[in-house]
């Protein structure tokens, strides 16, 4: 059996909206991240890839990773991620443009749940706000990676917006990542995940 992880980098407010791009007022809030920090996310990410058996994302967020050309990108992360198998939840999602893509079409707490049945590793979630909101009101996440990013931004949608109920988390771990970042990880309150 897998496990169901969300990744997310947030600001320190815990809005994942419109990191890079977007047409909100505090879109592209992550782009302020340079230098050191920014490749010390990079390595994150990169570790967390290769420790990953399989993507799970919402329908915006893949169009937006092909859109931004990672099923063309070389070198060791965008290799990797290329080559892992990628769920993409969607009842619209037509044309593929990436390698190892299986569109889940049905019930999507269903379709999660038979995914991380059949999965024996890694299930990572990154960005797909709308598919984290669905994951955490159902109590589908057995991990929780916040990359807390050092800006205050007043608006946009969080991680735990329209959670609908209380949930309670265990601190796994904390990590300083970088000058300016941390990385706090959350496991899912019950201990029989």
């Amino acid at each position: 059996m897998g496990k169901i992880i969300v990744s997310e980098s947030v600001s320190l407010d815990g809005v994942m909206q419109d990191p890079t791009d977007g047409d909100t007022s505090f879109a592209g809030w992550f782009n302020q991240l340079t230098g050191k920090d920014r490749e010390a996310w990079a390595e994150v990410q990169f570790e967390e890839a290769l420790g990953a058996e399989a993507m799970l994302l919402g329908r915006r967020t893949y169009e937006w990773l092909v859109a931004k050309g990672w099923p063309t990108r070389t070198g060791g992360w965008a290799d990797r991620l290329t080559g892992l198998p990628k769920y993409v939840v969607s009842s619209t999602l037509r044309e593929l443009g990436w390698d190892n893509t299986t569109v889940l079409s049905g019930d999507v707490v269903d379709d999660v749940t038979k995914l991380r049945d059949a999965v024996a590793g890694d299930i990572v979630v990154n960005g797909s706000g709308q598919l984290v909101h669905t994951l955490l009101e159902h109590d589908i996440v057995d991990e929780l990676r916040l990359m807390i990013c050092p800006f205050v931004l007043g608006a946009g949608d969080g991680v735990f917006d329209r959670t609908g109920h209380r949930q309670t988390m265990r601190l796994m771990d904390t990590r300083t990542v970088g000058a300016g970042l941390v990385r706090l990880t959350y496991g899912a309150g019950s201990s029989d995940r």
